[in-house]
């Protein structure tokens, strides 16, 4: 018996064990009477214990006819009688969500005419799809006309219909299922089929807040947040926004100004560090040349500009080189060749770099790392490697 339709508020309870097995290591068990909700209608399942025995996933079959079955964290036993006790912040705050995703479903029906298309509700990010364009004007409207329901404080009741009344209570979109037909209903606001959980009254699914949207499918995507994790997310953004005001010594809403000089700032000297990192690889590809007139090089160069000087001596007709750059607690290295040399770099790479530990491929340029202390033993064993196969 799916005691939660009638309980939502409950959460403890007895029960006797109908059923138990084990399948593949994982342990399940079906109870005559159950308060634990499972995964349905975008709606997570509930968690918490049976017997002292952790609940992990609750579920249905597909057609929510048949027992919930509980996948337990270690065997009952079939006759047992247990107490269950169900996770309730989890409980709560699930219901909050999914009532929250019902008068939003509203809200955009009457903002602007839009149907939801898909939910999910698993995550304190809640999703919602819908058939409508992306519009900011039509979220605000939304978001406001959702948050004016939770300040009524109606009543949500639900009760139970057969298909044949469902055009006769204008439920907002049609049910998905045939024969008696769970009812949602937010007085004065929305009805709806739906066989999920939510709380008695709708002040208690506020605030109710969309933190961003976004194009999905020829649609919109919408995010929100709904009663205590959205007053936890504003504690977070409240937190962080003071803290941003004091190193600025600003008001928290008035940080943007600050910000926005300093990732100026920011960009300005990004654009001189580029510059100044192309000058340099430019000077210490020149300076390699002139080292090694044969242009056969071996040569520790800066992590900072490894790969920008290995790119221009790539680039080099006659260039074949190994280059190393000690990256804090590892090495990296870059070994080149330009296409007019014969060498095989996959055999040098394998000869050479290989047994000191070196990770990384490519072709005609190949890049990886080592350890720090292959530094040095590499750049040698380069230097042996062409000595042998000359």
């Amino acid at each position: 018996m799916r005691a939660y339709w009638d309980h939502p508020y409950e959460s403890q309870f007895e029960a006797q064990v109908v059923r138990a097995w084990s399948e593949g290591g994982k342990h399940f068990a079906v109870l005559d009477q159950t308060l634990f909700y499972p995964t349905s209608g975008g709606q997570a399942c509930d968690t918490g214990h049976l017997g002292g025995v952790a609940v992990l996933e609750v579920l249905e079959d597909a057609k929510a006819t048949g027992p919930v079955i509980h996948r337990l964290e270690s065997p009952l036993l079939e006759g047992q009688r247990v107490v269950g006790q169900l996770d309730w912040a989890r409980r709560y705050r699930h219901m909050q969500r999914h009532t929250a995703e019902h008068m939003l479903g509203q809200a955009f029906l009457r903002a602007a005419g839009w149907n939801v298309v898909a939910v999910n509700m698993s995550n304190p990010v809640c999703t919602m799809d819908f058939d409508g364009p992306p519009d900011e004007a039509v979220i605000r409207q939304a978001e406001a006309l959702a948050n004016w329901a939770v300040y009524a404080n109606t009543a949500v009741r639900t009760y139970f219909i057969n298909d044949a009344e469902a055009p006769a209570h204008g439920l907002r979109r049609a049910p998905k299922v045939a024969g008696l037909i769970r009812v949602v209903e937010i007085e004065g606001w929305d009805r709806v089929a739906c066989g999920g959980l939510h709380v008695a009254r709708t002040g208690e699914a506020g605030p109710i807040k969309i933190t961003r949207f976004e194009r999905y499918k020829g649609g919109t995507r919408v995010y929100f947040m709904a009663g205590w994790e959205a007053l936890e997310l504003f504690e977070q953004e409240h937190r962080l926004l003071a803290r941003l005001g004091e190193w600025f010594s600003s008001s928290p809403l008035e940080v943007e100004k600050p910000i926005g000089n300093l990732r100026e700032e920011w960009r300005r000297a990004r654009a001189e560090n580029a510059a100044l990192k192309d000058e340099l690889a430019e000077r210490i590809m020149r300076d390699l040349l002139t080292e090694f007139p044969t242009q056969t090089m071996a040569a520790q160069v800066p992590h900072s500009v490894l790969d920008m000087v290995g790119k221009r001596l790539a680039e080099w007709p006659g260039v074949l080189a190994l280059l190393v750059a000690q990256a804090e607690d590892k090495a990296r290295y870059v070994l080149l060749k330009h296409p007019s040399r014969s060498e095989d770099l996959q055999a040098i790479w394998e000869e050479v770099l290989k047994p000191l530990g070196a990770r990384g491929g490519g072709a005609l340029v190949k890049l990886g790392v080592m350890p720090l202390k292959s530094l040095h033993p590499a750049l040698l064993a380069f230097q042996r490697y062409l000595a042998q196969e000359r």
